[in-house]
């Protein structure tokens, strides 16, 4: 049941990015995020009330940090990618992403068997081939890939804290830790909009269409927290890591992209670390 609520949670992640790569396109991204994030926030807040609980002084405390880290952790994808370096950009924070809360996991007594320490190992290198565009890299010694590299490592230790911290939040507190990410994380946004003097006010009905990927955003964190009660942080956070993968193919189911060799490899290796990982 863990590795299945995971993967619906790389599902609706995954999905979420596709739309909002499309979204992005038409409206400023820093627009697409912040309205992604508190339309997210919004939905969370509703099934929060739906579904009981209070927000604790702890549950409060791990919000906020989750929030502050998906906040830095998308203004740096942003910034990566606004610049051309999604080649490098992209497979570097779906790593860390993934690695950083498995590793969290491990050491606060997570203890996985053989078959699912297999797949979380092979899981690394394939988000970053699934998420790996060649085309767009830059050359080994020039300074955008250098940048990119930072970028990336400071995006994916952003993804990583937000997916460690909220699995701390207490269960008792329900979904208002995860809301009070999603707002938190909104209010990054808007800071990293203004240090970059970038656009993040929504001025058109085009920015509308970015609730749909914050509604995904949210369901990716119901997943996630559900995940969690069923199994381990480091096989869960591994497992909804691999949400670049559902990005990949939708890009190449609705939009005809072309997929590269090193992508279909990652692909393939996902399904077998998926599988490991649930017979573990």
């Amino acid at each position: 049941m863990a590795v299945l609520l995971a993967l619906l949670s790389a599902l609706a992640y995954g999905t979420s990015d596709f739309l909002g790569g499309v979204i992005s396109s038409r409206i400023p991204p820093w627009t697409a995020a912040f309205c992604s994030q508190i339309t997210g926030a919004a939905a969370l807040a509703l099934l929060a009330l739906v579904d009981g609980g209070s927000l604790s002084a702890a549950g409060a405390a791990w919000g906020v940090l989750s929030g502050i880290g998906s906040g830095v952790g998308l203004s740096f994808l942003y910034r990566g990618l606004s610049s051309g370096r999604m080649g490098v950009v992209a497979p570097t924070s779906g790593v860390l992403a993934a690695l950083l809360p498995a590793a969290v996991g491990v050491l606060t007594g997570d203890r996985p068997s053989l078959p699912a320490w297999i797949g979380i190992v092979l899981a690394v290198p394939a988000t970053f081939l699934v998420a790996r565009e060649p085309s767009l890299d830059a050359p080994d010694d020039s300074p955008a890939r250098s940048s990119g590299v930072s970028d990336g490592l400071l995006a994916g230790c952003g993804f990583g804290v937000g997916f460690a911290a909220i699995a701390k939040a207490p269960d008792a507190d329900g979904f208002w830790p995860v809301a009070l990410s999603l707002l938190v994380g909104a209010a990054v946004v808007v800071a990293g909009a203004l240090v970059a003097r970038s656009d993040w006010v929504p001025r058109n009905a085009t920015a509308a269409l970015s609730t749909s990927t914050g509604i995904l955003a949210a369901a990716a964190l119901a997943f996630f927290l559900a995940s969690l009660d069923h199994g381990m942080l480091a096989v869960s956070a591994v497992v909804a890591a691999l949400y670049p993968a559902a990005t990949v193919l939708l890009a190449i189911t609705v939009l005809r992209e072309h997929v590269h060799r090193a992508q279909a490899l990652g692909l393939a290796l996902c399904a077998v670390a998926v599988a490991l990982v649930a017979t573990g």
